[in-house]
C-alpha cells in the first residue's frame, strides 16, 4: 500500500463517525498479509475503489473514489421510501438500507467504544439494544437551507450542500427526512427569487442578497415557522415572496413570517437584525404533556417523536427521587439544560431542579416554558458549567448531565465528581466523547450501571446514548474493636477515623490513568519519564515504574513548568499527593 495508489476493496464495517474499513484487494505478487484502508462515506459490504492519501505503520487513509457494487443490505430505492438525493446531498449515509439495518451499524458502533470502558469496572454491565425512533421518514422539526448553483454559473439552487463540497448547493425537493410542507415551502421561495432573478451570496466573492432559508415545523402543533436569511447589499420587497407562502395549501399552519439579516462573512446562520412579516417569532410545540414556545434560534431537539424515546429513557434511568413516599425533598442538577426539557420533566418528582446552560437565549425560554407549564420548583442559571457551579448553594441529590458533542469539561467534570452523589445520568450525542468521560468516572469510583443507544436521528450518523452511573459501594469493611477511656493502651477517638482510612483498599493510580487525565484536561501528552521525574522530586515511591528512574546513557530533556504543574495537578486529583 502506498500514497496515490488507486485500490479497490470491500468494506467490512464502519466506525463512527462514518469511518469505513476497507479490506483491500491484493496485488498480484504482494507479499501476504491483509491490508486494511479507512475511508469516510462508504457502507458495509459495498465493493469501492479509494485513492490512498496516507500510509502510517501499515494502515492506511483514503478518499473514496467509486462505488464499484452496492452492499448487499442496499435495497431501499426511491421507488420503496428511499431519497432522489441520496449520495448527492451530505445529509444522510444509511437511508439506502433498510431502517433495521442501520440501527445495527449504530448500536455496534457504541458497544464498540464504550464495551472496552465498561469492561474496567468491577460490576458488569451489558449495554441494552438500541431504542429507536417511533417516525423515521418526515421527523426533522428543523432545516436550514442555503442559497447558492449546484454548478459554477449554474441556475439558482436551494438545499443542502453537496457532498464533499462546500460551494456547490443541491435542491432537496423531497428531502426524505421532512414533512412535505418543507417541500413546499422550499419550491415556492425558489420559484419566486428565480422569477425576481434575486442574486445568492457567494462565499467566494462575499457579493449578493440571498443566504438561507430557515424553516420550522413542530411535529405536533403543526405551527411553522419561516425565516428568509439575506445580506443588506440590497433592497428586496418581500411582502409578495409572503404573500405567496401564505397562499400555500400546507399540512400545517404558519406561526410566522420572518426576515433576517445577516452581514458576517460567515455560512454559519446568524442575526444582525430580524423584522417579522407576519405573525410572530416564535411558535409552541408539545412534548411529552408540556408546552414549549421555540424561537427561530433557540435550542430544541431536532426529532420531536424521538426526543420523547430519549427523555422516557433519562426519567426510567432516573427512577424514583422521592425518598420519603409523598414527599419530593432532592435538588436536581440539570447540567447543559438548554431550553429546559430535562428539567421540567424531572419537576413534578423533586423538591427543586437548577437548570445551567450557557446560551442565555435557552435560558430566558426555559423560564418562560416553566412558567407557562406552571412548575414554580426550576430555576435556570445563564453560565458557563465550570463557573457557575461554585456559585449554587444548594447541593445536589441527583446530577443530569447532557453536554455539548465535545463532552463535560474536565475540570467541570471533577467538581461535578466532587458532590458525590449517588447517581447519575449522562445523556451523550458522541459516544467518542462519552467514552472518554466515563472512564474518569469509573477511575474515581463510579459504575455504569444501565447503558442504552437511542436512534434520535435516523439514516445520518448521529447517536445518543443515555448512562445511569451509581457510586459504587466499598469493596470491604474494616472491624475495629476499640476501648474508650483514658487510661494506657488506650485509642484516642479522634484517631479512630484516621487508622481506619489507613487500611482501607485503595485503587492503584497507574501512569496510564494520570496520563489521560492530563491530556483530557489540558489537550497534550505527557512522557511516562515525566511523571516519573515530578514523583521523585516529591519524594513519592518508584517501584511501579522501575525504567523511568534508570540512569540514562545520555542526558534527557525534562518536564517544562507547565508539564510540572500538569502532573502535580493529576497527582492532587487522584490524591497521590
Amino acid at each position: 500500500m502506498k500514497k496515490g495508489q488507486i485500490r479497490t476493496g470491500v468494506v467490512r464495517n464502519v466506525k463512527f463517525p462514518n469511518r469505513a474499513m476497507v479490506v483491500l484487494e491484493p496485488l498480484e505478487g504482494a507479499a501476504d498479509g491483509e491490508e486494511i484502508c479507512e475511508v469516510k462515506g462508504a457502507l458495509p459490504g459495498q465493493k469501492i475503489s479509494v485513492v490512498i492519501t496516507k500510509v502510517r505503520k501499515g494502515k492506511g487513509e483514503g478518499r473514496l473514489k467509486e462505488i464499484l457494487e452496492k452492499s448487499p443490505v442496499e435495497t431501499v430505492g426511491v421507488e420503496n421510501g428511499g431519497c432522489p438525493h441520496f449520495n448527492i446531498c451530505g445529509g444522510c449515509s444509511y437511508i439506502s438500507m433498510p431502517y433495521e439495518e442501520s440501527l445495527k451499524i449504530k448500536e455496534n458502533q457504541v458497544r464498540e467504544l464504550l464495551e472496552p470502558v465498561l469492561s474496567k469496572q468491577q460490576s458488569v454491565c451489558q449495554i441494552e439494544p438500541i431504542r429507536q425512533s417511533p417516525v423515521y421518514y418526515g421527523y426533522r422539526n428543523k432545516m436550514e437551507f442555503t442559497f447558492g448553483d449546484e454548478v459554477k454559473d449554474g441556475p439558482l439552487a436551494l438545499g443542502m450542500h453537496k457532498k464533499g463540497s462546500f460551494y456547490d448547493i443541491v435542491t432537496v425537493d423531497g428531502c426524505r427526512l421532512v414533512d412535505d410542507d418543507y417541500s413546499a415551502i422550499l419550491r415556492e421561495t425558489l420559484y419566486y427569487f428565480e422569477e425576481k432573478k434575486t442574486p445568492f451570496y457567494h462565499r467566494y466573492t462575499h457579493e449578493g442578497y440571498l443566504r438561507h432559508l430557515l424553516v420550522r415545523r413542530a411535529s405536533r402543533t403543526g405551527e411553522i415557522l419561516a425565516a428568509l436569511v439575506t445580506t443588506t447589499q440590497q433592497e428586496v420587497d418581500l411582502e409578495s415572496w409572503k404573500e405567496r407562502l401564505l397562499s400555500l395549501p400546507l399540512n400545517g399552519k404558519f406561526a410566522g413570517i420572518l426576515h433576517i439579516t445577516n452581514d458576517s462573512m460567515s455560512d454559519a446562520v446568524k442575526c444582525d437584525s430580524s423584522e417579522i412579516l407576519y405573525g410572530r417569532d416564535y411558535f409552541y410545540e408539545e412534548l411529552l404533556g408540556l408546552k414549549f414556545r421555540i424561537s427561530t434560534f433557540s435550542f430544541f431537539q431536532t426529532n420531536t417523536c424521538g426526543a420523547e424515546v430519549l427523555y422516557e429513557t433519562a426519567r426510567e434511568y432516573v427512577g424514583s427521587l422521592v425518598k420519603e413516599e409523598g414527599k419530593p425533598d432532592s435538588i436536581v442538577y440539570d447540567l447543559y439544560s438548554g431550553t429546559g426539557t430535562i428539567a421540567q420533566l424531572m419537576a413534578p418528582v423533586a423538591k427543586k431542579v437548577i437548570g445551567v446552560e450557557i446560551v442565555e437565549e435557552a435560558v430566558v425560554a426555559a423560564r418562560e416554558n416553566a412558567k407557562q407549564n406552571g412548575l414554580e420548583n426550576c430555576e435556570f442559571i445563564a453560565g458557563d458549567v465550570l463557573k457557575v457551579l461554585d456559585e449554587i448553594e444548594e447541593k445536589p441529590d441527583f446530577i443530569i448531565l447532557d453536554p455539548p458533542r465535545d463532552g463535560v469539561h474536565p475540570k467541570a467534570l471533577s467538581r461535578i465528581i466532587g458532590y458525590g452523589v449517588e447517581k447519575l445520568v449522562y445523556i451523550s450525542c458522541k459516544p467518542t466523547s462519552l467514552a472518554r468521560d466515563l472512564e474518569i468516572f469509573i477511575a474515581n469510583g463510579y459504575e455504569v450501571q444501565r447503558c442504552v443507544p437511542v436512534d434520535q436521528f435516523p439514516w445520518t450518523t448521529g447517536i445518543e446514548t443515555v448512562v445511569l452511573l451509581s457510586h459504587k459501594k466499598a469493596d470491604s469493611y474494616i472491624h475495629i474493636d476499640v476501648e474508650f477511656g483514658e487510661g494506657e493502651g488506650k485509642i484516642p477517638v479522634d484517631s479512630i477515623a484516621k487508622r481506619a482510612e489507613a487500611y482501607k483498599p485503595k485503587e492503584k493510580v497507574t501512569y496510564k490513568m494520570i496520563k489521560e487525565y492530563i491530556e483530557a484536561k489540558y489537550g497534550f501528552k505527557v512522557h511516562t519519564a515525566y511523571i516519573a521525574e515530578v514523583k521523585r522530586n516529591l519524594g513519592l515511591p518508584m517501584y511501579d515504574a522501575p525504567n523511568a528512574v534508570e540512569e540514562l546513557k545520555q542526558p534527557r530533556k525534562h518536564p517544562t513548568p507547565e508539564k510540572v504543574e500538569a502532573i502535580k495537578d493529576a497527582l492532587r486529583y487522584f490524591a497521590v499527593i
